[in-house]
């Protein structure tokens, strides 16, 4: 995520550590990379300028002569000036006061728009609202059933033109409220058709479908990937539609960040999500300040925290707290904790996640399908070699690899590295600051 831009800005702020006091041609000269950096990013020209105007009246004042480290106190100028240029703070969803809240979703033909529902309405289900998905996405064959089947994955319901019925989507649109008060829906989620490209078809539809929703929250689902053209597509429906906000998708692909940097100061409304992944889980709410934290390589512990309480329930964490005190972590137990590691997303975007992290390791591959080949060895144990590994003799190991499908050196490296597990366990229960090797890491 924004990998290129946070290279950049990584390598102008180790040049600038170097040179103690800052002068206003080292300012200058800093404020002239970071401005090519962010036009690389594909942000917007007029917001670049802004940007730029805003750092050095701030940095070549007071606020950084005086300072006694002149560099940490521009990285903080530039990180509040980033927070405030992707939005300030962080904007949530207006809910209705009498249920249902109408979410309707807005946006081109592969935007992820479909998908940004169903993420959505897990999310929603999560915090404990009633999501109903509304497929009103008449014009792409196959989007009512991409839907329907979404729905069933995340056990919401979904309404759509049953045959026979009206088959346009105003009046699917119009139906849905029926539905969701016969089912107890508080929150609906109203999917409409996208097109290829802007047109006044399209247009028409979306606003006879807003005068019959009366969304709560008119939001358009934008790719990423697409850069400024984000920006000018907001704007155009912003125009025809209104809209409250924007979901930007795909942003885990997108290594520059122009839309994210230029959406909210060129269109003037926030990003209220972002998709993060493939997965359905890979859905969160858009924090200005944790992201420009990200491009500046400063981690996201907040974030991390929160998917770490998401994938690990209180019970689990003290019956492993305990076991852990006690001397009695397993093997196990290891392949549990190493499977609510797995829930939180890929080990590459959680270590860039963690400030502090050498960006080697954060650009590192991590080997992902060697955690299936762990899982398979511990699944190749008996149960008694799982609680007591001191068992396994070298034909058991021969027998283990066999039945995992791998050789007798991964099932060693396995055993090597559960004992550094042990032991780091050890040294947790007396207050050590222990280091665990990563599995699937280069030269672990």
């Amino acid at each position: 995520m924004f990998d290129s831009l946070s290279g950049r800005f990584d390598a102008i702020f180790t040049r600038m550590r170097g040179r103690g006091r800052l002068s206003d041609a080292d300012i200058d000269e800093i404020a002239r990379e970071i401005r090519l950096a962010l036009l690389e990013a594909d942000v917007n020209v007029r917001v670049v300028k802004d940007f730029i105007a805003r750092i050095k009246e701030r940095a070549t004042g007071a606020e950084v002569a005086k300072s006694l480290t002149p560099a940490q106190q521009v990285i903080k100028i530039v990180h509040e000036e980033l927070v405030a240029t992707l939005g300030s703070t962080t904007v949530k969803l207006t809910m209705n006061p009498r249920p249902p809240t109408v979410v309707m979703l807005s946006g081109l033909q592969g935007s992820g728009k479909t998908t940004a529902a169903a993420k959505l309405a897990r999310l929603l289900k999560s915090q404990g609202l009633q999501p109903l998905l509304v497929a009103a996405d008449l014009q792409r064959p196959a989007a009512v059933e991409q839907l329907r089947v979404l729905g069933k994955r995340i056990d919401v319901p979904v309404f759509y033109a049953k045959e026979g019925s009206p088959q346009n989507a105003v009046d699917v649109a119009r139906s849905a409220f029926d539905e969701a008060a016969r089912l107890g829906r508080n929150v609906m989620i109203v999917d409409t058709a996208g097109r290829l490209q802007i047109d006044e078809a399209l247009m028409d539809e979306l606003i006879a479908v807003r005068d019959i929703v009366k969304p709560t929250n008119s939001l358009l689902v934008v790719d990423a990937m697409t850069g400024q053209e984000a920006v000018n597509i907001a704007v155009a429906f912003d125009k025809a539609i209104g809209l409250d906000g924007v979901i930007l998708t795909k942003i885990d692909g997108d290594a520059r960040g122009g839309a994210a940097l230029s959406v909210k100061a060129v269109v003037g409304k926030p990003i209220i999500y972002v998709g993060t992944g493939e997965t359905l889980e890979d859905f969160e709410p858009f924090h200005p300040d944790r992201m420009a934290s990200r491009i500046l390589g400063m981690g996201d512990v907040l974030s991390l925290i929160e998917k770490a309480e998401a994938a690990f329930s209180a019970e689990d964490a003290q019956a492993t707290e305990e076991k852990m005190r006690s001397g009695q972590f397993t093997l196990d137990d290891f392949l549990d904790q190493m499977q609510q590691v797995r829930k939180m997303g890929p080990i590459g975007n959680i270590m860039k996640m963690l400030p502090g992290v050498p960006k080697e390791l954060k650009g590192a591959e991590v080997d992902e399908s060697q955690l299936g080949r762990v899982e398979a060895i511990i699944r190749s144990m008996t149960t008694e070699e799982r609680r007591d590994p001191s068992v396994i003799n070298g034909s058991r190991r021969s027998r283990i690899a066999k039945g995992s499908g791998t050789s007798t050196q991964e099932v060693n490296a396995l055993l090597k590295q559960f004992k550094t597990v042990q032991q780091m366990m050890k040294s947790m229960s007396q207050g050590k600051k222990p280091r665990l090797p990563i599995p699937g890491m280069p030269g672990r």
